[in-house]
């Protein structure tokens, strides 16, 4: 989502903030821009294209400076438009938009903008843009008296909502002020300069020193030190100490190697990223999660996920596992949800957060709400170890998919399917559900699954054939029973997300309560059909389909007698595979989903209006 990178070094920096949007790239946004100190006054150049452009854009303009902030913007108050896009000036009542004394970035929305424009303006100040943003830069610029610190702390209790900014003035040129409250932000230290960043890879090649802020830190950057401060429960502000940590920050900037695209690169990613996130599971023991797992595994009673987009599916197919082999009662909401409607608290639950970054602004908002209810118990499966929601949960499993640039997930989720399914195993372990001879096969099951996803992906070109077909609708139907129907779910997912084609899934059984109504042979209904125990119910669903004319596509396990024939398109899936089919199964309907987006020719990694990681509520 929004990318903050600020500097202030004796070297110029607009190379060093340019880069680091660039980095930040694949996290989409529609708007781009720099500002920098220069020659005694603020200047600026910003864009609605890409980052490249925007480079283009401070070459002509000539920006070079050694104090400066950069951001990309995902539109939420304004359209995507260049008089909306930050950094955003102010100069004071009645200044001129052009020119500035406060330059400021911002994530994060403020939920109080409105009252907070209104008393702006009442007091002379001028607002250029649509945005939420422009209020704090003229709060900062209205509490100004020499001291940009004191500004800004002066600023931040009038905000509400969530934020990470990044700030400077014409009057220091040699200082930037950050702050957090909601919205990640980092700290990078440097010899003689100091960084600002919304994800500490935006920094990869710069400096690998990093402070993560905590909730409400407000850090002042200078050339020679960076002081860290947060405001004590009396109001007053005072230094606060955080750690430096080394990190190996991966640059967003992948080689792209034989793909076309980064999606298509990271599906076939697939087999090594389930190998690395299983390396080193020698057994299922609950201190995978953590110290104290077991302790904690012991105390529940039930488990409680929360998630939000690819990863609710995630959590929707654990709820199946969980429930099934570890039998422990599971519930999964959406986080968005979550934490707006009244539920019923149990304290010997596991609240358990799904989060590819670590950093989802709903579902650490419903981490929150959930511990504010009396559920202490918490942990998370996460792709990043640095991520606010691995500190704020009690146990973690690192997932290793590595960066995943395309918008659209795919080892991300895979990965995350193979962590649920370890949880599940140990969760049966401690409630006495697997002995050692269960243990022995599970554990063989998933040491296997790199080499099945490879005979997966073997079937790309069959699922190519389907694509040039889908790419002429403009309606799906994906069906799935059991534990595949959330792998339907994200299957229509994938299809809309990136290729634009109006998707949904259902239960099979649920045809004849409404969907059946939009069956035609317009309408092609993808099925996952594997060989469980409810084969025999979903080939009668499908023969409701080919009742009423429509185009059946089938992913079928080779022993379930499902033949092509006119109306039937079916690929043979290589083998069955038992609880742990939904991670294969999904697969062919990314690569369903890919190519047809290349056959209608959509932005594949950078799909419009989405963002890769979404901070704001």
């Amino acid at each position: 989502m929004c990318g903050i990178v600020g500097a202030v070094s004796t070297r110029n920096i607009v190379p060093i903030l340019i880069e680091g949007l660039r980095r930040l790239e694949y996290r989409g946004y529609d708007s781009c821009g720099v500002a920098v100190h220069q020659d005694g006054e603020l200047r600026r150049s910003r864009s609605t294209s890409r980052v490249a452009e925007l480079q283009t854009a401070t070459d002509a303009d000539q920006l070079s400076s050694g104090t400066g902030i950069a951001h990309t913007r995902w539109a939420t108050h304004g359209a995507p438009a260049v008089h909306n896009a930050h950094p955003h000036f102010s100069t004071g009542p009645g200044g001129q938009s052009d020119v500035g004394r406060i330059a400021l970035v911002h994530n994060g929305i403020i939920e109080n903008h409105d009252e907070l424009r209104a008393d702006l303006q009442a007091r002379g100040y001028r607002f250029t843009s649509q945005t939420d943003t422009e209020v704090i830069a003229h709060l900062v610029q209205l509490h100004y008296d020499g001291d940009l610190l004191e500004a800004v702390q002066q600023t931040l209790p009038k905000l509400r909502g969530a934020y990470a900014i990044a700030v400077f003035c014409r009057d220091e040129p040699h200082r930037v002020v950050g702050a957090r409250a909601g919205s990640p932000l980092v700290l990078g230290v440097g010899d003689q300069e100091h960084f600002l960043a919304s994800d500490a890879m935006a920094l990869a090649g710069v400096t690998d020193r990093i402070v993560y802020l905590e909730e409400g830190d407000v850090v002042d950057l200078q050339m020679g030190r960076a002081w860290i401060s947060a405001q004590q429960p009396g109001g007053e502000w005072r230094p606060v100490d955080r750690p430096v940590k080394v990190v190996q920050a991966h640059s967003g900037a992948a080689e792209l190697g034989p793909y076309r695209h980064y999606m298509q690169k990271e599906i076939f990613e697939q087999p090594k990223a389930i190998a690395d996130t299983l390396d080193g599971v020698a057994g299922i023991s609950p201190e995978l999660f953590g110290d104290g797992a077991y302790r904690i595994f012991k105390e529940i009673d039930r488990v409680l996920i929360l998630a939000c987009g690819t990863s609710y599916y995630a959590g929707s197919t654990a709820r199946y596992w969980l429930e099934s082999i570890a039998g422990i009662p599971t519930t999964v909401e959406i986080a968005s949800e979550y934490r707006y409607r009244d539920s019923v608290p149990d304290p010997r639950t596991l609240v358990v957060t799904i989060t590819q970054s670590g950093e989802t602004a709903d579902t650490l908002a419903a981490l929150k709400h959930a511990r504010s209810l009396g559920m202490q118990h918490t942990l998370t499966i996460c792709n990043v170890s640095t991520s606010a929601m691995v500190r704020e949960c009690a146990l973690a499993f690192i997932t290793r998919a590595g960066v995943e640039i395309g918008v659209a997930s795919t080892k991300a989720f895979t990965t995350q399917l193979v962590g649920l399914y370890l949880l599940t195993l140990a969760l049966a372990q401690v409630r006495g559900k697997l002995d050692d001879e269960r243990e022995a096969a599970e554990l063989k099951a998933l040491r296997h699954l790199p080499l099945a996803l490879q005979a997966v992906l073997a079937l790309e070109p069959q699922v190519m054939s389907w694509s040039e077909e889908f790419a002429r609708k403009e309606n799906a139907l994906f069906l799935g029973r059991g534990l595949h129907y959330p792998i339907a779910l994200e299957g229509a997912l994938k299809l809309k997300e990136i290729s634009y084609i109006h998707a949904e899934a259902y239960p099979a059984g649920e045809l004849k309560h409404g969907p059946l109504a939009l069956v035609t042979e317009q309408m092609p209904v993808v099925t996952i059909a594997p060989n469980d125990t409810l084969l025999e119910k979903l080939k009668s669903n499908m023969q409701e389909v080919r009742a009423r004319g429509g185009q059946l596509y089938a992913f079928a396990d080779g022993d379930t007698r499902i033949d092509s024939e006119p109306g039937v398109h079916v690929i043979r899936m290589p083998e069955h595979y038992g609880a742990l089919s939904p991670i294969l199964h999904v697969v062919p309907l990314q690569l369903l989903a890919y190519h047809t987006a290349c056959a209608r020719g959509t932005d594949v990694d950078k799909p419009r209006n989405l963002a890769k990681s979404v901070t704001v509520e």
